[in-house]
Order: C-alpha cells, then structure tokens, then sequence
C-alpha cells in the first residue's frame, strides 16, 4: 500500500500532540472551578461514557485523516532491457612481455592486474580471452561468469603457446571469430601487445577489415616503455641478469588496426598509464539498460472514510442517547 499524498498523514500526530497537550492543561490544577461534590454531574452506570465518545470521535478524525492521504494498493513493477556488450581480450604472451619496464612488475604481470580490474568493473557484458604469440588460441571463451573468467586470467603465463613470436592478424581473426556470430549490442576487441607482426600467415590491417565488415570495433594497446627495456635472463653460471632490449612497438600498423574499424589506440609507458588507458575504454563502452515502470493502483481511501463517518455517528448517538450528560 502507498500514499498519494502522505503528507496528509502529519496531521494525525499534530492531532496527538494536540490532545496531550490540552489534557495535561486540564489536570494541571491552575484553572477551573472547584465544586465540593461532581456526583450529581455523573452517570453512575457509564462513569467513563465521555472518555468511550471522545475516543470514538478521535478515531473518526484520524481515519479521516488517513482517506485524505488517498491510500492505494496494487503493484508496482519494472522491466529492464539489458544490451550487454561481447568483448574479447586479445593479450601478447610472447617472451618479449617478461620485460620489467612496468616496475615493479613485467608487462605481462602488469597487464592481467589491470585486466583483471577491468573484468569486474564491468556488468552483464559477455566477456573472453584470446591469448597469441606465434600463433594464437581461445583462453575463455565469452562468458559472463566473471569468478571462472578471472581463473582464467590468473593461469595466463608467457610462452604458453609453446611458439616464440608475434602473430598480430593471427589474434585479430581468432578473436574475430569468436564474435563474429555473437548477439551482444555491440562488440570489441581490446588487444595489447609490445611487439610487432612478425609471424602468422594473415596481414593485421587486413585482418582488421574483416572484423569492421562484422561490426567489430578494436581498441590496440601498444604496452611498452620508451626505447631499451630491463630484460631479464637466467644465465647457467652468474644466475638471473639483466640486458637492455630494444623497443620493438609498431605503433603505426596498431594505430591503423584502430583506425580501420573506428576503434582507438593507446600507448601505455607504464602500469599508472596501461591502467588509464583500460578506465577509458571502460567508461566508453558502456551497457545499456532500458527500463520501462508499470503501475497498477487502487483507490483504499473508503475503507477509512466509511468507518470514520460510522463511528462519528456512533459517537453521536452515545453522547445524546446513552451517555447523556448535563450540560
């Protein structure tokens, strides 16, 4: 049950206040006249017949108050539409994502943090994980069971495709793939890398225009800092060390994947920026929702004003034939 004007309903505890107040003005001894003997004023066989009316009259009042409200029953009920979006996360496992440029992490760490950041900052969208090197394959499929999907994330390790290397067109037809037949309101690539295009039979720019003509938006990630890079290496004899590796980011062919299907690219230098870049994104493709309310009320207010009026004449009836009083 509702209100259509609660605000009515303030009146019944001015009303109590009211009452109280009077009551104690009464009883407080400072006015009124005094008589030796009430008796002959009182009826022995109803002595609380006033306090039963003015109860009764009370009542009345606050019924009547509370039909004023307009009190309604029924139910009130939402429908939402939800248009989620198919999003596949394309992530170079290649040996070259084991430098440490994104202290104090390597790439490859640096970037399954912030995915995974990404992955719960996200709702109701179908999500899953390509990973490539030489050649490339599903991780997850989509799936909007984030728990398993994040597991997922955790179990990606360089060099899991067992091939060294970097097949770009490779991870885009693979990832094109798994869209391609989707039913998702729109869908994306966000594919990261550090290297460029070095194996694989399929051109990443004309890989990129399959995916336009399936309405697949990609948004490139090139990860990697400005010029050599701390690389390490286990060395049989001096143990772990490092050596300088030079950067090997083909921006040009990132940002004309991007452009290719109106997607973006994106330079991360550095785990602060590769987190920036993946809050852009997030904020950009967004789910949308559609609500559409449905309300089915009924007037109450009669179940209130009819017993107000009854017990009015009820209490009428008492004070002028039952419980008569001198005046």
């Amino acid at each position: 049950m509702r209100f259509f004007y609660p605000y009515f309903l303030l009146l019944i505890p001015i009303l109590l206040g009211g009452l109280y107040y009077k009551k104690k003005k009464k009883f407080d001894g400072s006015s009124g006249i005094i008589y030796s003997c009430i008796n002959i004023f009182s009826n022995p066989k109803f002595p609380y017949g006033k306090k039963i009316t003015d109860g009764l009259k009370v009542a009345a009042v606050i019924l009547t108050i509370i039909a004023l409200a307009r009190p309604q029953g029924g139910e009130e009920s939402s429908d939402f539409t939800k248009k989620g979006i198919d999003i596949i996360l394309c992530i170079d496992t290649s040996t070259s994502m084991r430098a440490e440029d994104f202290k104090p992490q390597n790439r490859l760490s640096a970037a399954k943090e912030v995915v995974k950041k990404f992955i719960k900052a996200r709702l109701d969208d179908r999500i899953g994980v390509v990973v490539f090197s030489a050649v490339a394959f599903t991780q997850c499929p989509l799936t909007t069971d984030y728990g398993s999907l994040l597991d997922f994330i955790d179990k990606i390790e360089i060099g899991m495709t067992q091939t060294d290397g970097t097949a770009i067109g490779t991870a885009i037809i693979t990832s094109v793939n798994r869209l391609k037949d989707s039913t998702g309101k729109s869908k994306i690539i966000i594919l990261l890398t550090d290297g460029r295009n070095n194996m694989g039979d399929v051109d990443p720019v004309t890989a990129s225009k399959a995916a336009s003509a399936f309405g697949i938006k990609i948004y490139t990630v090139g990860a990697a800092g400005i010029g050599a890079s701390p690389y390490p290496v286990d060395d049989p004899i001096f143990g772990k060390r490092y050596v300088w590796m030079k950067e090997d980011l083909d921006e040009p062919t990132l940002l004309q994947i991007a452009k290719e299907t109106d997607g973006l690219y994106f330079r991360a230098k550095s785990k602060d920026a590769l987190e920036e870049i993946y809050k852009k994104i997030n904020e950009m493709e967004k789910t949308e929702y559609k609500t559409e309310e449905y309300a089915d009320f009924n007037e109450l207010y009669f179940w209130f004003l009819i017993p107000a009026v009854l017990l009015l004449i009820v209490s009428l009836f008492l004070r002028n034939f039952v419980f008569r009083t001198v005046p």
